[in-house]
Order: structure tokens, then C-alpha cells, then sequence
């Protein structure tokens, strides 16, 4: 049970829920009673506390005594903190969770069957689209966050990578937080379908500065035989929370990928559900956390299995700097009637400094007893003798660091296939060196 004590720090937003039910009166009836549910149930649950298992190690309280408000209608004039040169071709861009036509790509650069659109004119438009999907994933059991954001989200992204439909680019949909006032809040949702036989890439990219708070939800479906590669890239500023929960759903022989990078905020947290509900299906989490300073990074991942002859790889991988904490927490999960599973997850973390702390628990969970699943952990120091030898030969201490934290990070980032993300992976461990690839690519 939460506790009693920051149950009543939900009831700040019951004047902000009951602005939204106003605006809401256009909507279908069961969107305004799944939105009624979700406030109920944040209303009922409260902020996690201490006592509750999943945030052990995270404390919600500095977003608990936060009174956050909506942003402004009109966005300051400032120039927004943009995480990108805004070249990419097919791309969506909201900024304090709404859609900015201005930056986003034109209708006409859409690739072949593919529907993307903001989720607030699919709301208008076309609610029906949105029925056999909207909070299917996301039950208001996952937790109070996911519950706040099915109350108050105003927009985000509705994707359907239509039947056979193969787009050669990504698709990107940048979230930006400007924040230059009080404390802001806003709530992305974003609805990712991906029908039988497609095979498309997305990536989320959060980026911003000033005190914010984005709470976003991302629910996911990729049918049988369907593909879909799945980054998120946060890179706001470290005076920003950031918590979002991402589930997917996937079909016979389907593959899900999922690149989960977190860079900024000064409490970031992603839960990440995959179940595998079809036979044969495939699931690929990879993930990186890298933080420096007071930061707080917390990682919770969940994977599922349904169905027999399914298979999942896991690797995350930490580096802590500084007085920052990371969390891992990862959790397979294989039912009774899911023979034939084949499960490994992992997890290594690097620390840079004597302060910095990660806490990792793996955990399995096995009802079937024809199954082939492990999983690891380990948690160390920067190899002394590896430093050592590097600085014998003549490079310098911070160019061998940054030499030994990238050997360390090279085989999560060496996965990311799309040169940008490389890049500004790159960056963050610090590997701008002489000699070294700044167009992305993996080191010479």
C-alpha cells in the first residue's frame, strides 16, 4: 500500500482533471470513462513510496512535492533547446507535449504505407482508430504514472506501419521540453502498430531544459511475421524527471527490438513490458544508461512469455559517475504453457567514482519446465591494470579513460544501427578524440 502521507499530493491535480473532463466532452464515451478510471486509480494509489517493491530503490518523492502545472498555451519565444538539426525526413516534433506542424516533416515525405499522425487529430478525427488499441497495454495495475498519463494526455503520436510495408527510414517523433518558468508538466501518448509482414524502425527521442516533468506512455503491437526496431534515446536536462512506460505486445514468429538509451534528467526512469504472446516470436531488449554528477537512472524490464518457442536476449549495461545511481531491475518471466522458451539477460555496470552506486536485481521466473534461460550481473571498477597500460604507452589518463569506458559500452552501442544515435552515443562517453569517427560509425 502507498503511503498515507503522499496519497493527498495527487488531490493538487483534481481542479486540472476536471478542466480536462471539460475539454473532453467531444470525446467518445469510452475514452472519457477510460480517462475517469485512470485519475480514480491515481487518485486511490498516490505517488509510489519506499514500501512498494518496484521503486525499492527510487524515491518518487521529489516529483511528489513538485505542484506541476500545464504548459503554457503559447510556448515561450525563445529559441527551443532542440536535441537535432531537424534533417531527418519522416518526423514528428512536439514540444511541451504538443505537435508542432512548423517542425515536423511534411505529409508528402511519408513513405508508403505508413499512417502517421498526431494523436490529438486522430482524437478529433478519427477516435475509432484508436479504441481496439488505447490503454490495452497499459492496465492502470502498471502503476500510478501510467495511470496519470491516461488521465491528462493531450497528444502524441498514432503510427500504423501498414500490411507488407518495409519504409527504408526511420521514423522519428522528438518530444521537447521548454521549460522556463515554473515547474511543467506534460503527458505523451504514443500508439505504435505494427501490422502482419512490416518492418519498420522508430525512435523517440526526449530532449529539453529547465525544471520539467514528462510522463509518457508508449504502447506497442507488432503482429505475426511483423518486425520492429524500437529506440529511445532521453536526453533532457539534469534538472528534469522523466518517467515512461513503454509495452508491447507481439504475435507469432514477430521480432521486437528495443534500444532503450538514457543520458539525461536528474530522475529518469523507463519501465519497459514485453509480452510474447505469439509462438516462435522473438524479443531483443538492449539498453544504456550512462550518468554523471547527482543524476538518478532507474531501469525496470519486464519480459513475457506466452507462448512456446519463443526466445528473448537481454543487455543492459551501466556507467555511473560522479555521486549518480543507476537501478536495474529485469524480470523474466516464462509461463506454464511456454515450452521451448530460450531466455538470457544481462547485466554489467561500469563505476567511474568511488560515490556512484547501481543496484541491480535480475530475476527469473519459470513455471515451464522445458526451457533453456540464465541470466548475470556483475559491478565494477575501471581495470587498474588496463588503465595502466594504456597510460604506458603514452596516451593520457582521460583519453584511456574514455577508451576503456567505450571498450566497456561498445557492445550495447555497436547495435544501434542508425548513425545519428551512434553519434550522440559517442559523444556522451566522451570519445570526440583525435582519430576518432564522428559520422557515427564504430571506431577504426
Amino acid at each position: 500500500m502507498p503511503s498515507p502521507a503522499l496519497v493527498p499530493e495527487t488531490d493538487l491535480y483534481a481542479a486540472a482533471f476536471a478542466e480536462v473532463e471539460r475539454r473532453a466532452k467531444g470525446e467518445p464515451s469510452w475514452l472519457l470513462a477510460l480517462r475517469r478510471e485512470g485519475f480514480a486509480h491515481f487518485q486511490e494509489a498516490g505517488f509510489p513510496s519506499p514500501h512498494d517493491e518496484s521503486w525499492k530503490y527510487t524515491s518518487a518523492a521529489p516529483i511528489a512535492r513538485i505542484s506541476w502545472e500545464p504548459p503554457a498555451a503559447v510556448p515561450s519565444r525563445r529559441p527551443l533547446p532542440l536535441p537535432m538539426d531537424l534533417s531527418e525526413p519522416v518526423r514528428l516534433v512536439f514540444v511541451n507535449g504538443r505537435f508542432s506542424a512548423p517542425l515536423s516533416s511534411e505529409r508528402s515525405a511519408l513513405p508508403e504505407g505508413i499512417d502517421l499522425h498526431d494523436l490529438a487529430t486522430v482524437l478529433r478525427d478519427h477516435p475509432d482508430w484508436l479504441q481496439p488499441w488505447l490503454g490495452r497495454e497499459t492496465p492502470h495495475a502498471a502503476g500510478s504514472f501510467g495511470a496519470w498519463n491516461t488521465a491528462f494526455f493531450e497528444d502524441g503520436v498514432f503510427l500504423r506501419v501498414r500490411k507488407g510495408a518495409r519504409p527504408a527510414e526511420p521514423i522519428h517523433l522528438f518530444f521537447v521540453s521548454d521549460a522556463p518558468g515554473p515547474p511543467t508538466m506534460s503527458h505523451p501518448r504514443n500508439l505504435i502498430v505494427a501490422e502482419s509482414g512490416s518492418d519498420a524502425s522508430v525512435v523517440e527521442t526526449y530532449a529539453g531544459d529547465g525544471i520539467s516533468l514528462t510522463n509518457a506512455v508508449t504502447e506497442i503491437f507488432v503482429a505475426d511475421d511483423a518486425a520492429l526496431e524500437h529506440y529511445k534515446v532521453q536526453r533532457e536536462s539534469t534538472s528534469a524527471f522523466h518517467v515512461h512506460t513503454i509495452a508491447a505486445r507481439q504475435g507469432r514468429s514477430s521480432r521486437f527490438t528495443s534500444h532503450n538509451i538514457a543520458l539525461g534528467g536528474a530522475l529518469a526512469r523507463t519501465d519497459i513490458r514485453a509480452l510474447v504472446d505469439g509462438e516462435g516470436a522473438e524479443c531483443v531488449l538492449n539498453g544504456l544508461f550512462v550518468g554523471g554528477g547527482a543524476q538518478h537512472l532507474d531501469n525496470h524490464t519486464t519480459i513475457d512469455h506466452a507462448k512456446p518457442h519463443g526466445s528473448s536476449r537481454e543487455l543492459y549495461k551501466g556507467i555511473l559517475d560522479g555521486r549518480s545511481r543507476g537501478v536495474f531491475h529485469g524480470t523474466i518471466l516464462v509461463r506454464e504453457d511456454a515450452q521451448k522458451t530460450d531466455a538470457i539477460q544481462t547485466n554489467r555496470n561500469l563505476l567511474l567514482s568511488r560515490e556512484a552506486l547501481v543496484n541491480s536485481t535480475p530475476a527469473l521466473e519459470i513455471h515451464a519446465d522445458d526451457v533453456k534461460c540464465k541470466h548475470g550481473s556483475t559491478i565494477g571498477q575501471m581495470d587498474a591494470n588496463a588503465l595502466f597500460y594504456l597510460r604506458s604507452r603514452g596516451i593520457g589518463e582521460e583519453d584511456a579513460r574514455a577508451l576503456l569506458t567505450w571498450a566497456f559500452a561498445e557492445d550495447v552501442a555497436r547495435r544501434i544501427e542508425i548513425p545519428a544515435i551512434r553519434a550522440g552515443v559517442e559523444a556522451a562517453l566522451g570519445l570526440r578524440l583525435p582519430g576518432s569517427n564522428t559520422s557515427g560509425g564504430e571506431r577504426p
